[in-house]
């Protein structure tokens, strides 16, 4: 099992993070690996884990960026990939980001659907 790239803990910039989650399908993968209330545990990377609507090959785009910019951290296990939020980076970084960011989710993915339909 091995960790693919990512930026250390001292590496991670705001700007990046920020610029990463203006997506609204990366952060509808946020709200998925915030969903279980243990903001350490692993998600497989398959499709059918998450709940967007985007191929396979989206998703894995998704996916890299959301870990070259240090949101996740990607674990390899054989042929499946794991993910997982490195939450206690982000707060050691830049505290009360992720749960700033959690609480206002709701109304943000309201409005991105909202824009998607008209």
């Amino acid at each position: 099992m091995s960790l693919l790239p990512q930026p250390a803990r001292s590496e991670l910039r705001l700007s990046t993070v920020l610029n990463v989650l203006a997506d609204p399908v990366r952060l509808r993968l946020l709200a998925c690996l915030s969903e279980d209330h243990e903001l350490d545990s692993e998600r497989r990377c398959a499709v059918e884990e998450w709940s967007v609507a985007v191929h396979k090959s989206t998703l894995s785009h998704h996916f890299r960026l959301l870990r070259e910019a240090g949101v996740t951290s990607t674990r390899l296990d054989g042929r499946k990939r794991w993910v997982r939020l490195r939450y206690d980076d982000l707060e050691a970084r830049f505290p009360g980001l992720i749960p700033s960011i959690l609480a206002a989710l709701p109304e943000e993915l309201e409005r991105a659907r909202a824009e998607r339909a008209a």
